[in-house]
């Protein structure tokens, strides 16, 4: 029986950044980085990027690095449709008590387990960099699916930079073609 995927979800550059140069609280995005979301404008559609964000939001958990979690606001605890939010974070404040149904955890491995048993026979979404990349070290990523956005940033935050990975072999799933945006999703190869 196949696991429960844990699948990025990120839009990004053809240069490969997620956000813009200067991100920070304020300026979530960085400078010019709300390009990268004009394909959402379309999520309510019948189309392509109405089906990439109805696949998103019907994801039964969410995983999240702590950087992403606080410029978002903490999602104000309901990330959609209550499902539990599962947040990667270096050291935990035992006074800092997350909102809703968000806790979080130190061990990759205790966050992706109880991420796949929270999500059930549905995908768990997977925020940020960070909590990609440390999950792509533990083996526990399975699948990337990318919103490449036709713009080039020239500066910001990337999703992959060097991390002392190594090589790492995709498979690629899919490609759809949207208003603003080339869906892929690749299946990381273990």
């Amino acid at each position: 029986m196949a696991r429960t995927p844990l699948r990025l979800y990120m839009s990004m550059s053809v240069d490969g950044y997620i956000a813009g140069p200067d991100d920070r609280p304020g300026q979530e995005l960085g400078r010019d980085g709300g390009r990268l979301f004009d394909w959402l404008d379309d999520r309510m559609s019948d189309g392509i990027n109405g089906q990439i964000y109805a696949e998103a939001s019907a994801t039964g958990a969410v995983v999240s690095g702590r950087r992403t979690f606080e410029l978002a606001g903490r999602w104000q605890g309901d990330h959609h449709d209550g499902v539990p939010i599962h947040v990667l974070t270096r050291d935990i404040d035992p006074a800092d008590e997350p909102p809703g149904s968000a806790k979080f955890y130190t061990d990759v491995n205790a966050c992706a387990d109880e991420a796949r048993a929270a999500a059930g026979d549905r995908a768990v979404l997977v925020h940020g960099a960070s909590a990609a990349q440390a999950l792509l070290a533990a083996g526990q990523l399975d699948e990337l699916e990318l919103h490449l956005v036709p713009v080039l940033l020239g500066g910001g935050r990337r999703l992959f930079e060097p991390t002392g990975l190594g090589h790492v072999e995709l498979e690629p799933v899919r490609r759809l073609e949207g208003r603003n945006a080339t869906h892929l999703r690749y299946r990381v190869v273990h």
